[in-house]
């Protein structure tokens, strides 16, 4: 694979997925762009960019790029030695949930027993198979609290009609894979999460069986955007530390403007996942705007370490890493006294 490599780097670039993130906000309202113009550097998204770019979302073989989104790419792109480094997580709950259809029996964990589940299929690598790895992990721990296994149900592998892609402007709507062999009575049971997978049970009548995100242990809630880290390329925090602790501090101060601004928020939210006022609400629930700050806390970096360890165990991950010396703290912790320091000098 080429790396796209620059003596210097003269570009921020930007990646992130179609969820609640402050780094998606802080984009939205002109802070990343002008972060990176007070540093000299040009300002990249690379959903506004064309296909050969567009790729570096999942591989993230692009010096200048930092991204937020789905920790399954992230893994699996530093499993395969793709030179990043972790400088932020942080933990949104996005409705996550096993759906059967309305006139199905299953409405409990432990009614999963004997029950055929959908799992999609593999895309052309495995940072693409994020949709099989969202479901397996999703199944597995609806299966735990129902005391069941994979042994208790059967697994049928869901076609999928193309490789998932980087979402970009001229994008449909989200996929929810698996509803049409749900429809279709190929499948008893599939895993959902985020707006867009709300409206798609309500348009077509299907039923919760187990809501994930009721369970009371973070352990039982752990998947592809639980924990989501940002990761940044290491040449661009070798090169220009100043301009990665301006990104995270915009985006910290993204955070703190979400918290005081949820209309705003759910505006913004609604184009990034393309779906109505009401999936969003009913994915994200009414106080997510005041969780959006970035955290490397222990438990955060343990949540992705059981997620490493589960893509890992599941074929994944092309090779096993030490976690703990892929996270950067100096960057975040950087920006959180910049952004304190500045708030300071307005007092």
């Amino acid at each position: 694979m080429t790396l796209i490599a620059d003596s210097a780097i003269d570009t921020l670039w930007y990646t992130r997925c179609p969820v609640p993130t402050a780094s998606g906000l802080a984009n939205s309202l002109g802070w990343l762009d002008r972060t990176a113009t007070e540093s000299g550097v040009r300002f990249g998204v690379l959903q506004d960019a064309g296909p050969e770019l567009a790729v570096r979302h999942f591989d993230h073989h692009l010096s200048g790029l930092i991204r937020e989104g789905g920790n399954v790419p992230a893994l699996a792109a530093r499993a395969s030695g793709s030179p990043t480094r972790l400088i932020g997580l942080t933990w949104i709950d996005e409705a996550q949930a096993i759906l059967v259809r309305g006139d199905s029996d299953i409405r409990e964990a432990g009614l999963l027993a004997g029950a055929r589940i959908g799992i999609p299929a593999w895309a052309a690598d495995q940072a693409r198979s994020f949709p099989r790895a969202m479901a397996l992990h999703g199944f597995a721990s609806a299966l735990r609290l129902g005391e069941l296994s994979f042994a208790d149900v059967t697994l049928v592998e869901v076609a999928t009609t193309a490789a998932p892609e980087v979402r970009t402007a001229s994008s449909t709507r989200n996929t929810t894979w698996g509803v049409e062999s749900l429809l279709r009575g190929d499948v008893d049971a599939i895993y959902v999460k985020g707006a867009r997978a709300q409206e798609v049970a309500r348009e077509h009548g299907l039923a919760v069986a187990v809501d994930l995100d009721s369970t009371a242990s973070l352990r039982d809630r752990v998947n592809n955007g639980t924990p989501r880290p940002i990761t940044v390329h290491a040449d661009l925090l070798e090169q220009r530390p100043d301009v990665v602790v301006g990104f995270l501090a915009e985006s910290l101060r993204a955070a703190d403007w979400a918290a005081a601004n949820i209309d705003e928020v759910r505006a913004v939210l609604q184009t990034e996942t393309q779906s109505g006022p009401e999936g969003v609400v009913a994915a994200y629930g009414e106080n997510f705007h005041t969780g959006l700050h970035l955290s490397l806390s222990d438990e955060r970096v343990d949540l992705l370490g059981v997620q490493k360890q589960f893509l890992y165990a599941h074929g994944f991950l092309a090779a096993d890493f030490d976690l703990q010396s892929w996270v950067a703290h100096e960057p975040l912790e950087q920006a959180r006294a910049l952004v304190a320091a500045q708030k300071d000098t307005l007092k």
